[in-house]
């Protein structure tokens, strides 16, 4: 068991889930561009299309479950673009998987340093 699968509330994104969450990181990157993430507000179902997600990848995004994207392949570094749609940053996205507030979060980043 690798230190990484230790951490709470981690969800390793090998080889499968990587391959399985394709769709969904190819949408959420597109979000670099301006003109996608207009696109994407004004018909997010024709954009959920556009990138074929899976029936997963558009129940998280409908429910703006950024827990349940990770589990369906997401990659947190493509996610953050989809976060910062929704004004969370990657902290708090980390204290989302770990069931702690973004305060207690940044905190035990800070610890992690202190060790």
């Amino acid at each position: 068991m690798s230190k990484a699968s230790n951490i709470p509330g981690t969800i390793m994104l090998d080889g499968p889930m990587a391959t399985k969450g394709y769709p969904l990181n190819k949408m959420c990157y597109s979000f670099n561009n301006e003109a996608a993430r207009e696109a994407f507000r004004l018909d997010e179902e024709a954009y959920y299309q556009k990138f074929e997600l899976t029936s997963e990848q558009k129940d998280a995004m409908r429910k703006r479950d950024v827990i349940a994207m990770l589990e369906a392949g997401g990659s947190i570094y493509y996610l953050a673009k989809f976060a910062g749609l929704l004004g969370l940053s990657v902290q708090d996205v980390g204290g989302l998987q770990t069931g702690m507030t973004t305060d207690e979060f940044k905190a035990f980043l800070v610890a992690q340093g202190e060790v």
